[in-house]
């Protein structure tokens, strides 16, 4: 595990926690998707087939049109989908996807079944983990299209993670601190944890991060958005306090399951000043 003057690691034995956390769609009027996050492990050489189910509560047509992505989550923890990712690459099963219908429309109040196929290469890299996304956007009906106005698109994604073969997580801590923050509603205490996923696969940490007194009292404790860790990076995690601590020196305290029937810790000492 990293270590130095400031962060010490330890590994504590525990039953795997279990959490599921999709993706959840913002409220927007006329097009909803599920599911938003599917798992699967599969072959080399093999092929998957399901359907997604995209609805609309809109009290016109709408029309949508389907494309597979490519995504990463960014610093501030949002994900960023596009096309095509160069930095996914290497991760990327956005052209093993076919999509049916790519382009359709859908009925007012109605549902649709769009199938999808994911074609894994037989030659595929391996074990290892690979990620892309499936999106629905809206687009103007040929009425639509013709009329004059402001025309709104909504944009819904299916995010897929896939593992082939069994892949080895290996993360560690590489930092904590603390920081105040003006951002939002008034001045507020922010946490950060940085981890480092060395594996080629994804993990999904669960668990929270800790203010501790000098005494080793537990001044308060807020859960990490158990966002995955896509592979070969650090991903940054924020977390809000709500109390307003005083000046002075504390513990930060990260306990997180990286889905491997463990909790590591972390810990770093911070200063809190005005």
């Amino acid at each position: 595990m990293y270590t130095n003057a400031y962060l010490h690691s330890n590994r504590a034995i525990a039953a795997a926690l279990l959490l599921v956390c999709a993706p959840m769609l913002s409220a927007q009027i006329g097009l909803g998707l599920s599911p938003m996050r599917i798992d699967m492990k599969i072959d080399p050489g093999t092929e998957h087939s399901s359907v997604l189910a995209v609805s609309s509560d809109s009290k016109e047509n709408v029309r949508v049109r389907a494309e597979p992505l490519d995504f990463l989550i960014d610093q501030n923890q949002t994900p960023q989908f596009e096309p095509r990712l160069a930095s996914e690459s290497e991760f990327s099963c956005r052209d093993w996807l076919s999509i049916n219908p790519v382009e359709t429309e859908i009925g007012p109040g109605k549902q649709l079944n769009v199938r999808y196929t994911l074609r894994v290469p037989a030659d595929v890299k391996t074990p290892r983990g690979y990620h892309c996304g499936i999106s629905f956007r809206t687009l103007p009906t040929d009425s639509q299209a013709a009329g004059t106005g402001i025309k709104t698109a909504v944009q819904a994604v299916t995010a897929l993670y896939m593992t082939v073969g069994s892949p080895t997580v290996e993360g560690e801590f590489k930092e904590l601190k603390m920081s105040r923050s003006t951002e939002g509603s008034g001045s507020h205490w922010i946490g950060e944890v940085v981890l480092t996923n060395h594996s080629f696969t994804h993990f999904r940490p669960v668990g929270e991060l800790s203010l501790l007194d000098g005494s080793g009292a537990v001044l308060e404790s807020v859960p990490i958005t158990p966002l995955p860790v896509l592979p070969r990076r650090d991903q940054r995690y924020i977390v809000a306090f709500t109390r307003d601590f005083d000046p002075g020196t504390y513990r930060l305290r990260a306990r997180l399951d990286f889905g491997v029937g463990s909790i590591e810790e972390g810990t770093a000492v911070v200063r809190a000043e005005r």
